[in-house]
């Protein structure tokens, strides 16, 4: 249900970006785990409405960095699209500046940044058909080929070893230190299950370390709902840039894998839902090598099928380092969420790996295709 809320509340924030129009409406946005997202409605009709987000410093605490990472890869983007002739209003984001030509504003102590809305497009938390997900795999392929020329240094690291898990397990250490005994005993499945099973989780990350893989210009992001797609069902533009940082395809890919190619969704209670959809799985592939082209190494199309364990793996770890910690990272919806997320990662993790071989060969068989 949509909440109305008093424009005024924004004032101070939306009068600092130069925009079209007056605004109208604003409402609250979206479900994201980290940041605040309102969407401004405009009062002329065939003005654009817009996306205001107050970021979470807490977080993303080098915002400029990121800010300036958005404004260079929706960019080069865009020039890109400009010079192929396509349509770059619904396939990249269109940052808002201020009147002092910043990308962001600091009002009494919040960090506000504005997007257009692309009112023509939408997103979804589950993916509708084995076609969307293959859009969404081709979306996110397609976003690493077109930045695949973008001198990754470039980029702030806007979460330092986001998706390092070597890291991830010593926050896990530091958190079973200091958590309550209650949240300890509650978790002590799930962190039996960690302690027997990290070592080979690792070696995504150990081939990491030693360069085995070019690093790439990724997303870092890639759940099914930070594709947009039109009313046609095809997938436009791909949104939530603000972990884009110099990583390994396998997060990209992985995560995509994780988010748009299982049967349940990320926070299922009911763990005997949880599975691989092996023909959601085929599509994601198939789109994702399609969009990226030729652009990958031998190397890190061998290990494709790895970042499925990895991604679910490390995702798991997070929440239940979360949870231990009294849920002060993600959002949640009840003391529980981070533990329920934990549970259903793991376990989703486990069963990637026993279905490892079926990936494995749909992987060989698409390279072959798109070779």
């Amino acid at each position: 249900m949509k909440e109305t809320m008093n424009v005024p509340d924004f004032s101070g924030v939306v009068d600092k970006f130069i925009i079209q129009g007056e605004i109208k409406e604003s409402f609250p946005y979206g479900n994201g785990h980290i940041n605040s997202t309102y969407r401004l409605v405009n009062q002329g009709a065939e003005l654009p409405d817009y996306l205001l987000q107050r970021i979470n410093s807490d977080v993303f605490v080098n915002v400029s960095g990121m800010m300036q990472n958005i404004e260079y890869v929706t960019s080069h983007i865009r020039k890109k699209l400009i010079n192929q002739r396509l349509n770059h209003h619904e396939r990249v984001l269109t940052l808002i500046h201020t009147s002092e030509a910043k990308r962001y504003v600091y009002h009494e102590g919040q960090y506000w940044r504005l997007f257009e809305f692309m009112s023509a497009l939408r997103s979804y938390d589950e993916a509708p058909t084995t076609q969307h997900v293959y859009g969404g795999g081709e979306a996110f392929g397609s976003f690493l080929s077109q930045l695949s020329d973008f001198e990754p240094s470039r980029l702030n690291i806007t979460i330092n070893n986001f998706h390092d898990l070597s890291y991830r397990l010593k926050q896990l250490s530091y958190a079973i230190e200091s958590a309550d005994r209650k949240l300890l005993s509650l978790a002590r499945v799930e962190l039996d299950y960690i302690n027997r099973v990290a070592e080979d989780i690792l070696k995504l990350h150990h081939l990491k370390s030693k360069g085995v893989f070019p690093i790439r210009v990724v997303h870092n992001d890639t759940k099914f709902n930070n594709v947009l797609f039109n009313d046609k069902g095809h997938a436009r533009c791909v949104i939530d840039l603000d972990t884009v940082m110099p990583g390994l395809v396998h997060y990209d890919f992985g995560d995509g894998i994780r988010t748009g190619a299982v049967t349940s969704a990320e926070d299922t209670e009911d763990l005997q839902t949880v599975d691989l959809d092996i023909e959601r799985f085929k599509a994601f592939t198939e789109g994702y090598l399609n969009g990226v082209g030729d652009v990958l190494t031998e190397g890190e199309l061998t290990y494709l099928p790895h970042s499925t364990v990895y991604m679910s793996f490390i995702m798991g770890v997070r929440f239940l380092t979360d949870f231990l910690n009294s849920n002060i990272y993600f959002k949640v919806k009840h003391p529980m969420h981070n533990h329920v997320r934990a549970k259903c990662q793991l376990k989703l993790s486990e069963i990637l790996n026993a279905r490892f071989n079926e990936m494995n060969e749909v992987v060989n068989s698409r390279v072959k295709v798109f070779r």
